[in-house]
């Protein structure tokens, strides 16, 4: 099966705010990002805050440009096509739900005016072919008839997402990207569009991208689970293996913080400074905080590593052994030394184009 996007080597360098009088900082968002989502898939996105999700779902829709490596979309290498060709390809077969709907809407658009906009951008249809597709569109969210021609502003937090949903569904796109998309909702709304997420990918046989804090029902959503740490993915599993199978110590420590019902124990603790993103640490990003840290951890970032699953991998020097349980890494960890070789040396990176 032919992937719809992959990302080979892709890293996103900004200039910071701070630095000196004539040099700016540079925060290091992404770096050697490898990934490849396949038609039809959910991939689930987990981090702390800061540790590059959003901007790999930015790049992944061509809305950031990496500053090196390649994202391959269709089969063609997205930032070698014109500007013409490029905005054709991408945004008629991706679509993107950002995190704060109140922001993420014109105010002084109709939610009829918005929902329109893309196919009018892209000359999707006649007029009128645009006007039923706008009714499609909010019979497909659930939304009322009646609410075409309200402001978003007239509307509740949740019936402002899923006019982000639909506007994402405008184009028919292959591939959308739900960047946080319940954070700034309330708790009573965010199983709804979560319901409505999983509903319409099923329907429209969607390949979905999904970013969030709430670590745990990016598990129950998703088909693969990315776990990134200061602009790196560090880890790839089945969602079903990531809570008490993945061997990155990052990865365990992230989901033993979640809370559980049934089997309740104390998160793993993490000790040791957290690395800036404009000087991140040499070798391994994690390693100022790992309990399993140390100087071969210091001197290089490791390769990945296949697990014996044949979709999980991970990059760690000593990862965490297959079998071995959550309750025994607390343990471990608490009875570990201080993470050795803590050097904040810069790490190299890919010059900018």
């Amino acid at each position: 099966m032919n992937a719809l996007v992959t990302l080979a080597d892709a890293h996103v360098v900004h200039k910071a705010r701070t630095g000196g009088l004539f040099s700016r900082d540079r925060v290091y968002a992404l770096t050697g990002a490898d990934l490849t989502i396949a038609p039809g898939e959910t991939v689930g996105v987990v981090g702390e805050s800061g540790c590059g999700k959003s901007t790999l779902a930015k790049v992944l829709v061509g809305v950031q440009r990496p500053t090196s490596g390649t994202v391959t979309f269709g089969g063609r290498d997205l930032w070698s096509l014109p500007p013409t060709e490029r905005r054709t390809a991408v945004g008629g077969s991706t679509g993107m739900i950002f995190q704060d709907p109140s922001t993420a809407l014109n105010r002084r658009l109709t939610v009829r005016q918005i929902l329109r906009d893309p196919l009018d951008v892209h000359k999707r249809g006649t007029p009128a072919r645009r006007e039923e597709r706008v009714k499609e569109l909010m019979e497909l969210v659930g939304l009322p008839r009646v609410l075409a021609e309200g402001l978003p502003g007239q509307l509740s937090g949740g019936q402002r997402q899923r006019v982000a949903i639909a506007r994402a569904l405008a184009l028919d796109p292959d591939l959308v990207v739900a960047d946080e998309p319940t954070s700034a909702l309330d708790v009573s709304v965010r199983a709804q569009i979560l319901n409505l997420l999983l509903d319409l990918k099923e329907r429209l046989g969607l390949a979905l991208v999904f970013v969030s804090h709430d670590i745990q029902t990016v598990r129950r959503m998703s088909d693969r689970v990315i776990t990134m740490y200061l602009g790196r993915i560090v880890e790839e599993s089945p969602a079903h293996e990531v809570t008490d199978s993945s061997r990155h110590p990052y990865t365990r420590a992230l989901f033993s913080a979640a809370p559980g019902l049934l089997d309740p124990i104390d998160p793993i603790p993490l000790v040791g400074p957290v690395p800036s993103a404009t000087r991140p640490p040499s070798g391994c990003p994690f390693r100022t905080r790992c309990w399993k840290a140390d100087a071969v951890c210091a001197g290089a970032m490791p390769d990945f590593t296949a697990a014996s699953h044949p979709d999980h991998r991970y990059r760690c020097h000593h990862p965490v052994q297959e079998g071995q349980s959550t309750r025994d890494l607390v343990t471990q960890a608490l009875s570990a030394s201080p993470a050795a070789a803590t050097a904040d040396v810069p790490l190299e990176h890919t010059r900018e184009p």
